[in-house]
């Protein structure tokens, strides 16, 4: 069923069925605990099934956004419930709601389970309502609704220093909203004279809005700041491993998996969309910092010694490459950013999953402390070794895809970063296979009985959740042309629109030949039939 035939507001029941299923979680009667976790569950499954159907019944040829649901809300201010999506955030609805099950299958709460599992639904709401939005004003609400249950979810059900990192979460994303809410404000008050009335609508903005060149780089670092803090962009990333490592399992695998790609999807759409030539004159410092992040999260990550915490900073090197290929502004390379922003995802959320399972058998997540964890429990060294080589970017693996088009995009525009930021592939392979070698290579510790410490095998659950993981990671490595279709129009529309701006757009000169080549073969071609008449003749 297309997109222009289907009357079911698909977008308004993926975001708001998740809120129902909180609700619904939270009223189960403390007298049937064994019913929580499956309305939880169901719940998800149900958003995650609407999600798949988006996808799969989503235009590939199309650029613009379909599925489109508008109503009025406050007229006065022009405000709407306005949804819509496209090929840069179809994928990111597909993730999260592909991902948000799996972690409630993968954990179990520790304690006060019913609170745990309506806190990650309502996060589920917020981060899918934050995909869709249209309206600026609509937007910022999820934007903002994301950060009050991840405060919970880390401050509740965390470990050790877990209201210290939760605060410093909450403070440093509330410091960037604050910016954000003026930029919004500004932004619809400042566009009121070229639109021709009130409106947040992002759309019409991008389109019709017409800023002064200083006001509109003004504007755009007001939101850019609040994505950056999100993403997290260096030097603004330092509340991410604090959150991450004190954060329960399933908490770090929605974190690294959904809640980051909220600053990188954020730049593309309202940085990019909405101020092209501000984006474009702040190419310098975003690529710059961007590679920065690349290298120092790599290097950082290396001398860790918490497992947990090292994955931490793998996230910080990677969305440094999400980032990298955003302001190089070729289709390669936004194409490779979005594809990176779902790999990342899996692979990373993939990772922390298995880290949190070391953790519950072991009880710590000391590199040093764990060793010859290959020969107790082969099958989860295996586990743990393909989603190690897709974060690595092994060719045939997710996070090959998208790295290899962040490089060969961003090499046509930007190449000398592109240069610098190629070495942090080398050291993601460095500190992960480094790491693995240390953790699962040797003689397994000894207990006092010099017999080797229990370390158990994945279970059936375990097992089958790590293999949906796995699956993902080995498909979209080896056929990611499904991926592709679908975001590549909407990418190559979003160029357009920078170039109707007056942003010059660099051309791919890769696998494309040069107009010379062109030129020669339509010379011999002329020159071959001005001939045989000639010879014909005599």
């Amino acid at each position: 069923m297309h997109a222009s035939t289907m009357n079911f507001p698909i977008l308004t029941a993926i975001v708001l069925l998740p809120v129902f299923g909180a609700v619904a979680t939270v009223l189960v009667s403390k007298r049937r605990p064994e019913l929580v976790k499956l309305v939880a569950l169901v719940s998800a499954v149900a958003t995650g099934a609407l999600t798949l159907w988006l996808t799969a019944s989503f235009e590939t040829g199309e650029a613009g956004f379909q599925f489109v649901s508008k109503h009025e809300w406050i007229d006065r201010w022009g405000i709407s419930w306005h949804l819509g999506v496209d090929g840069i955030s179809l994928l990111l609805v597909l993730l999260t709601g592909v991902l948000f099950p799996l972690a409630i299958v993968a954990v179990d709460a520790h304690h006060d389970e019913k609170a745990y599992l309506g806190w990650l639904l309502l996060l589920e709401a917020g981060c899918l309502g934050s995909f869709l939005s249209l309206d600026l004003f609509v937007f910022f609400i999820f934007f903002e609704i994301v950060l009050v249950p991840m405060y919970f979810l880390i401050g509740g059900w965390g470990y050790g220093d877990r209201i210290y990192a939760a605060t410093k979460f909450f403070l440093f994303t509330m410091f960037g909203s604050a910016f954000m809410l003026v930029g919004i404000i500004a932004t619809v008050v400042l566009a009121r004279d070229s639109v021709g009335e009130t409106t947040f609508d992002l759309v019409r903005i991008a389109n019709e809005g017409d800023f002064a060149t200083s006001t509109a780089r003004w504007l755009f670092f007001a939101f850019a700041i609040a994505f950056a803090v999100k993403v997290p962009i260096f030097p603004l990333h330092t509340w991410l491993p604090d959150a991450h490592t004190q954060a329960p399992t399933a908490g770090s695998v929605i974190l690294a998996g959904v809640m980051l790609k909220l600053g990188t999807y954020g730049l593309l759409r309202f940085g990019l969309y909405l101020f092209p030539e501000a984006a474009d004159w702040a190419r310098p410092l975003f690529l710059t910092l961007a590679v920065i992040g690349i290298l120092y999260g790599a290097v950082v990550a290396t001398m860790q010694k918490d497992l947990k915490r090292l994955v931490a900073y793998s996230s910080v090197a990677h969305l440094g490459f999400i980032v990298l290929g955003t302001f190089a502004m070729t289709s390669e390379a936004i194409t490779g950013s979005v594809l990176q922003m779902i790999n990342h995802g899996v692979s990373t959320g993939a990772l922390f999953l298995l880290v949190g399972w070391i953790y519950e058998r072991r009880h710590t997540r000391e590199i040093a402390e764990l060793k010859g964890l290959q020969q107790v429990a082969p099958i989860f060294a295996a586990a743990f070794t393909v989603v190690m080589l897709s974060s690595i970017g092994v060719p045939g693996l997710n996070g090959f895809v998208g790295e290899y088009l962040v490089l060969i995009g961003s090499f046509v525009s930007a190449r000398w970063w592109t240069v610098v930021a190629a070495a942090g592939v080398i050291l993601a392979a460095l500190y992960l296979l480094w790491a693995y070698q240390r953790v699962f290579h040797g003689e397994p510790d000894k207990d006092e009985d010099g017999k080797p410490k229990p370390f158990a095998e994945l279970n059936l659950r375990e097992a089958l959740v790590i293999s949906v993981f796995i699956g993902i990671i080995v498909f979209t490595g080896v056929y990611p042309k499904p991926l592709i279709d679908r975001v590549e129009p909407s990418v190559d529309a979003l160029l357009s629109h920078l170039e109707e701006r007056g942003v010059d757009i660099a051309e791919p000169t890769v696998f494309v030949p040069a107009e010379e080549d062109h030129a020669t073969e339509e010379e011999h071609a002329t020159d071959s039939t001005d001939t045989v008449p000639a010879e014909a003749d005599h």
